[in-house]
């Protein structure tokens, strides 16, 4: 069936793990990755008590591991992510549901908040498009900060809405396990919150 459609987010419901921090570890290893966040603790905090915002302290977290780094180098090492490390994070059930969705035929999106330089290597190989936040490049390196917005909570509702026309599908299919999640999950009269745990 042609017409119906799935949005799936990424961390948290395709994998059991937060990514952001997986290819921190992959890429600078776990001395450097415990280390920068003991000198971040302070303002992790404050984005816990909602005092930063989501997207300020990601970029904050990318500018502290990522800034000056040739984009090449940092996206042959996201490459390497996705065949060496992300295998061993990824939910069955979700695997199984993504297969499921594609055997019938539908169009299936991953959304996530995550970078695409680390989600969409791996959702290519299975033929699924990834909307994803953007890293900012200047000069062919990773800056840290973002170009436009995070794409988390409404974001996420505004990138499906540029890449598809949602009318012309009658049958729309969500999944998330987050509060970043629920304005996606609302586009959907099939919503699985939390569905892979």
């Amino acid at each position: 069936m042609k017409n119906v459609i799935a949005f799936f987010d990424f961390d948290g419901t395709i994998t059991s793990k937060d990514t952001l921090f997986e290819i921190i570890r992959f890429q600078k290893g776990a001395a450097a990755f415990y280390a920068g966040m003991a000198v971040l603790s302070p303002l992790l905090v404050l984005f816990k008590l909602k005092m930063i915002s989501n997207q300020r302290m990601k970029e904050i977290v990318l500018k502290y591991f990522f800034r000056n780094m040739p984009v090449t180098q940092f996206q042959q090492a996201c490459n390497a992510f996705c065949q060496e490390r992300l295998p061993a994070i990824l939910r069955p059930k979700a695997l199984n549901a993504l297969a499921w969705h594609k055997a019938e035929g539908h169009v299936v999106y991953i959304v996530t908040a995550s970078a695409e330089n680390w989600v969409a290597p791996w959702s290519n190989t299975l033929g699924i498009p990834c909307l994803g936040s953007v890293l900012e490049v200047k000069n062919g390196l990773v800056t840290g900060l973002l170009t436009g917005r995070n794409c988390n909570g409404d974001e996420k509702v505004c990138r499906i809405r540029e890449a598809v026309h949602l009318t012309t599908f009658h049958t729309i299919y969500a999944y998330g396990d987050s509060s970043g999640d629920k304005e996606m999950l609302a586009l959907a009269q099939h919503k699985g919150f939390r569905a892979f745990e």
